[in-house]
C-alpha cells in the first residue's frame, strides 16, 4: 500500500502503525531535520522539545532521503564544506564558549517557557527572519515518534537545483557557527515553544536586589568617562576627602548631569592635572574683577569658599613675644609656631613682636624657614621695634584683599618707638580681619596709663582706608575694633598680679602645672575687663599656663635679681567678633622652651567662621614677599643638608678599628 505521495509504508518505532504510516513519519522527520538545519543557518539557535529524539546521525537521515532530494544534496555537495564530524566537534567547542559567556552574564534564573509567546530577549532567534511555521501534531501515545514540520524561510533556501550557495564560500564559517549555536541550545535543554524555534524570555525568579551606589571602580574607569548612574558624588567625596570639590566648573558639570561620581572627576583630573577641570565657556563668563555675593563664578563667592572650606571655618595662629631686643634668635622655632597639639598646621599665622631684634629681616626669614614652602608672607609691617608678620597658605593668597596697616605712638617724647600699637587689616573672602599688636606702659601700679594707651589706640588707628567696611551700619568712628568682623589684639599689655612675690611663689609651688586660677584672682587685666574699662566686647580664652614674665634669660626660674619682680601674665591674646560664636578658641598656651628673652612667647589657636564676599573689592591679586620666600626655602634646604652631613660624619666617626 502506498501513500498519496507515493512512498511505501512500514512499521513505526512503537509497532502500532502500518508500513505506509511509518514511511510518512520517516519522511516528515527527514524534512524536519533539513528545515531545522536551514533555520539554524539563518538564525543561529535551534531548540527541540525532546533532545534525544533528534540525536540520530546525519548519515542515517541521508540514507532515507528520496531520489529527488538525494540529487539536490549531491549538487549541494559541490560547494566545499568541512567534514560533518569535525564540524560537530567544532560546534561543541563553540558551545562551551557560549555556555561560559551565558553563565558569566546570567543575573537570575532563566525561565524555560515563554507563555506569552512574545519576542524573545536579546541574543535569541529573531522572528522577523522566520516565515510562519507549519506545525505537526504527534499522537500522545507515541511521544517517541513526535514530529514537527517546518517550512524553510526564503533566506534559508541556500541550495538550488544548480547547487549554488546564496552566501558563497564566505558564509560557510558563519553557517557553521550558527549551527553550533543551535546545537548549543539543544545541549542546554531548550525546547520548541508551540513549534516555534525560539528561546524563552529571560525572567528573574524574584525581584532583583537593589544596586549599590558605591559601585565605582577606579581601575575600570577610562579617562574622561562620565557615569551618570552614580548619584552620590557629593556625599561620597565629602566622607572620603572631608572637603567637597564644588568649584564653578565642577558645580556646572553637576547641574548639567555630566559628573556624578568621584571616580569620573578623578579620571578627568588624571588626563590634565589634579586641579578641577574648567570648561572654556566658564572661563569666558568668569570675571575676577567684578561679581556678586551668590553669583556663579565669583572669586570670593559662596562656591569658591565652600570648595576650600566646606564648613566655612579657617584655622588661625596668633602669637605675641617680647624679644627684649636680643640679637640672638632661638635655634629652632618649631615648638613655637608648630606645636604638636593639634596635629595639623593652621591656615593663617600672625606673629606680633615687641622690642624686636635689631635685624628684622633675619627674623622674618627664620619665620619663613620654619613654616616652609606651604606658606608665604602676605604682609609685614613695623613701628619702631614693634613687628608684625602675616603668613598664609599659598593656596589662599588669591582670596585676600589689599592689605593695609596703621600705627599709633603712645610715647610722644620718645625717639625710639618702644611703646605703641601696630594694626594690619584685610578682607578674606567676605570677612574682614583686624590684627593689632601693642606694647602698653610698664609698671606694677600704672593701670590707668595702660587704659589710656588702649583708648588712644582704638581712636587713632585709622583703618580701614581703601578696603570697604563689610558692615558699616555696625561701625563706630570712635572705635576701630567695631569696623571689622573679627578682631585679634595681642601683645605685651604689661598688666601685673596685685600680689607680692612670696605669695605668688607659694601658689606656683603648690600648683606647678595648669591650675593657676588662684593667680588669676589677682590679675589686673581680668579685673579691668570684668568692669568694662578696657577691651570692651573682647574675650580671652581660659589660661592654663604659668606666667610668661619675668624669667632669667636661658633659665626656667623667675627673676632672681635684686628687683625680684613678681611673675605676671603680661603677654596676652584677646579677641572680639561682630557675630556671636564666630570665633572659637582651640588652644591658649605659652612656649617654655624658648628662653632667649625674659618673656615666654604666648600663642593661641582659633577656629574662625568665614563668609562669602564680593569681587568688587581691591584684591591683592596673589601678592606675597617672593624674595623672602626664596631665601627662606633655600635656608631650609641648606640646614637640612647640613644636618644630614653632621649625622653622616657622626656615624663615620663612631666606627673604630681594632688592629
Amino acid at each position: 500500500m502506498s501513500t498519496p505521495n507515493g512512498f511505501p509504508q512500514h512499521s513505526g518505532a512503537c509497532g502500532t502503525q502500518s508500513t505506509e504510516g511509518g514511511a510518512v513519519q520517516d519522511l516528515h522527520a527527514k524534512k524536519a531535520g533539513k528545515a531545522a538545519k536551514k533555520e539554524a543557518g539563518s538564525n543561529g539557535v535551534l531548540t527541540f522539545e525532546d533532545p534525544p529524539s533528534v540525536g540520530t546521525s546525519l548519515n542515517e537521515t541521508f540514507k532515507l532521503l528520496p531520489d529527488e532530494l538525494k540529487a539536490n544534496v549531491k549538487i549541494k555537495s559541490i560547494t566545499p564544506r568541512p567534514p560533518r564530524k569535525p564540524r560537530l566537534e567544532r560546534a561543541a567547542s563553540l558551545d562551551e564558549k557560549s555556555w561560559r559567556r551565558w553563565r558569566r552574564f546570567r543575573t537570575s534564573q532563566e525561565s524555560l517557557t515563554d507563555p506569552n509567546e512574545t519576542s524573545s530577549s536579546n541574543g535569541s532567534l529573531q522572528e522577523a527572519s522566520l516565515s510562519p511555521p507549519v506545525r505537526g501534531r504527534a499522537s500522545p501515545c507515541h511521544q517517541c515518534c513526535q514530529q514537527n514540520s517546518l517550512h524553510s524561510s526564503p533566506d534559508a533556501s541556500e541550495t538550488s537545483p544548480m547547487g549554488k550557495s546564496r552566501g558563497g564560500s564566505s558564509d560557510l564559517g558563519k553557517r557553521a557557527s550558527e549551527i553550533s549555536s543551535a546545537f548549543g541550545g539543544l545541549l542546554r535543554g531548550k525546547a520548541f515553544a508551540g513549534g516555534k524555534p525560539r528561546l524563552s524570555q529571560i525572567m528573574p525568579a524574584r525581584p532583583l536586589p537593589p544596586m549599590e551606589l558605591n559601585v565605582a571602580s577606579h581601575t575600570l574607569r577610562t579617562a574622561n568617562k562620565i557615569d551618570s548612574d552614580y548619584m552620590d558624588y557629593r556625599h561620597y567625596s565629602q566622607h572620603k576627602f572631608g572637603r567637597v570639590s564644588s568649584s564653578l566648573s565642577d558645580t556646572r558639570l553637576h547641574g548639567n548631569g555630566m559628573v556624578y561620581d568621584n571616580c569620573s572627576t578623578d579620571s578627568m583630573k588624571s588626563t590634565f592635572s589634579l586641579l578641577t577641570p574648567i570648561r572654556s565657556k566658564d572661563v569666558r563668563s568668569r570675571s575676577y574683577l567684578e561679581g556678586s555675593l551668590l553669583a556663579n563664578g565669583a572669586l570670593l563667592g559662596a562656591e569658591e569658599l565652600s570648595k576650600y572650606f566646606p564648613d566655612r571655618n579657617i584655622g588661625i595662629f596668633v602669637a605675641t613675644w617680647n624679644m627684649q631686643g636680643q640679637k640672638e634668635l632661638p635655634a629652632n622655632l618649631d615648638d613655637f609656631l608648630l606645636p604638636t597639639d593639634p596635629d595639623y598646621a593652621q591656615d593663617m599665622y600672625v606673629i606680633g613682636v615687641q622690642e624686636g631684634c635689631p635685624d628684622r629681616r633675619e627674623w622674618e626669614i627664620r619665620l619663613q624657614e620654619t613654616l616652609g614652602p606651604h606658606y608665604v608672607m602676605l604682609y609685614s609691617a613695623a613701628h619702631g621695634v614693634l613687628y608684625m608678620s602675616v603668613f598664609i597658605r599659598r593656596d589662599l593668597i588669591w582670596f585676600c584683599s589689599e592689605v593695609e596697616y596703621a600705627t599709633v605712638t603712645t610715647r610722644i617724647v620718645s625717639q625710639i618707638k618702644t611703646k605703641g600699637a601696630l594694626g594690619i587689616c584685610f578682607t578674606f573672602f567676605g570677612t574682614s580681619f583686624l590684627f593689632i599688636t601693642s606694647h602698653f606702659t610698664s609698671g606694677d601700679s600704672k593701670v590707668n596709663e595702660r587704659k589710656l594707651d588702649y583708648n588712644k589706640t582704638i581712636q587713632a588707628l585709622t583703618l580701614p582706608k581703601n578696603v570697604p567696611d563689610t558692615n558699616p551700619y555696625r561701625s563706630s568712628s570712635s572705635d576701630v575694633t567695631t569696623r571689622f568682623d573679627e578682631v585679634f589684639w595681642f601683645g605685651d599689655f604689661n598688666f601685673r598680679l596685685n600680689k607680692d612675690r612670696e605669695t605668688v611663689d607659694s601658689i606656683l609651688n603648690q600648683n606647678p602645672e595648669t591650675d593657676v586660677s588662684k593667680l588669676l584672682a589677682y590679675d589686673q587685666l581680668t579685673s579691668e575687663m570684668s568692669r568694662g574699662s578696657i577691651f570692651k566686647g573682647f574675650q580671652e580664652a581660659d589660661i592654663h599656663f604659668r606666667p610668661s614674665y619675668k624669667f632669667d634669660i636661658g633659665k626656667d626660674s623667675y627673676d632672681t635679681t635684686s628687683k625680684q619682680r613678681t611673675p605676671s601674665y603680661t603677654d596676652r591674646v584677646v579677641y572680639r567678633s561682630r557675630y556671636r560664636d564666630d570665633i572659637h578658641a582651640v588652644k591658649y598656651s605659652s612656649c617654655p622652651v624658648i628662653k632667649t628673652s625674659d618673656h615666654r612667647p604666648v600663642f593661641a589657636l582659633f577656629r574662625v567662621k568665614v563668609r562669602p564676599g564680593r569681587d568688587n573689592i581691591p584684591l591683592a591679586a596673589g601678592q606675597f614677599d617672593r624674595e623672602l620666600y626664596l631665601i627662606g626655602i633655600k635656608r631650609r634646604i641648606t640646614r637640612e643638608l647640613q644636618k644630614r652631613q653632621e649625622q653622616k660624619d657622626q656615624k663615620s666617626s663612631s666606627v673604630c678599628s681594632i688592629s
